[in-house]
């Protein structure tokens, strides 16, 4: 996914079709001078209806598509003849998109299958014709019923990236690199920081044919949890990763500080991220021998199950994808 590509929010107004007008309408025939009512309901206006696709991957479709209308209900006539139904619009969707209300901030609904089909803003009800209101002591009603009007709202469109693995780490902390080695994703990669600027996913392979899906999720910094570097755009799309994979430096100057900066991170955005499973990977460590390892492991954070590994060196890789596919299906 080139960046420039990746579009993870858009905000769209939106208007349900609403609803044609019943009819008021008479018989007349040749030989009826005084024919009953025959006046025909309305249609029901347009729906807006989100739709999951694995077509899609990001909401860069709908960037430029600051306005969806759908189509109003035709009024019905004479003869009980019903209006036609307002076409329903579709916005097909990437799996993993949430709709939340612009002005409230609410939660509307969210897509996480293919073919999924929510019906974001109902079209308006059609009125009922002059017939529905014919009874015993008035059989002839001249008055019809107005249409509903549609629903007018701004909705906003949010992507949480679908993945069974997510990366945590601050930048340059070598996602980029384990994706690009385990997987056939080609995300950029550079020796500085915040290279990686948006989510990008590789399929991993694993042994007898199975795999999983990988997310490389741009670099954490202290703070983002309050919006700081890149912030909320890109936490989000870690609340919906199965097992959480931290990686830090072997370099880095305090391994179990690192770590617990990044958890806290999380914690701060959302508390329930820290019941996910997680997993530390240290990388870079085809810089320090086994000796070295050995004297480090007191060092390191409790109760999280630790892996030394290299990407470059292509060390305990094959380790990780055991214990990644253990956590998953455990």
């Amino acid at each position: 996914m080139a960046s420039s590509n990746f579009v993870d929010y858009v905000k769209i107004y939106c208007r349900s079709g609403a609803g044609g007008g019943g009819s008021t309408h008479f018989r007349h025939e040749k030989f009826a001078d005084k024919g009953g009512p025959d006046g025909g309901n309305g249609g029901r206006g347009g729906h807006i209806i989100l739709k999951g696709s694995t077509n899609q991957w990001t909401l860069l479709h709908l960037k430029y598509k600051r306005h969806i209308f759908a189509e109003d209900g035709e009024s019905g006539s004479g003869a009980l003849r019903t209006g036609s139904n307002g076409k329903d619009i579709y916005i097909e969707v990437p799996l993993g998109t949430i709709a939340k209300d612009a002005e409230t901030g609410e939660l509307i609904c969210e897509i996480t299958e293919n073919d999924q089909e929510i019906i974001l803003y109902p079209g308006g009800m059609g009125g009922l014709g002059n017939t529905e209101f014919k009874t015993a002591t008035n059989r002839a009603p001249r008055y019809s019923q107005p249409g509903m009007p549609g629903i007018e709202a701004t909705v906003i469109l949010e992507l949480k990236v679908l993945a069974d693995v997510g990366l945590v780490g601050f930048p340059n902390a070598g996602k980029s690199t384990l994706l690009s080695v385990v997987s056939a994703a080609k995300p950029e990669i550079a020796d500085y920081p915040f290279t990686t600027l948006v989510p990008n996913l590789g399929i991993v392979a694993y042994r007898d044919y199975k795999s999983f899906v990988m997310a490389d999720i741009p670099g954490i910094i202290e703070g983002a949890a309050e919006g700081r570097g890149l912030g909320h755009r890109f936490l989000r799309h870690i609340e919906r990763n199965s097992i959480l994979l931290f990686m830090v430096a072997s370099d880095a100057k305090n391994i179990k500080q690192e770590y617990e900066i990044l958890l806290n991170e999380l914690k701060l955005y959302n508390p329930e991220l820290a019941d996910k499973n997680r997993i530390l990977a240290i990388t870079k460590s085809d810089l320090i021998d086994e000796e070295l390892q050995e004297l480090m492991k007191p060092d390191l954070p409790e109760g999280i199950e630790t892996v030394f590994i290299s990407s470059v060196a292509n060390k305990n890789l094959d380790k990780l994808k055991d214990l990644i596919w253990r956590k998953l299906n455990g």
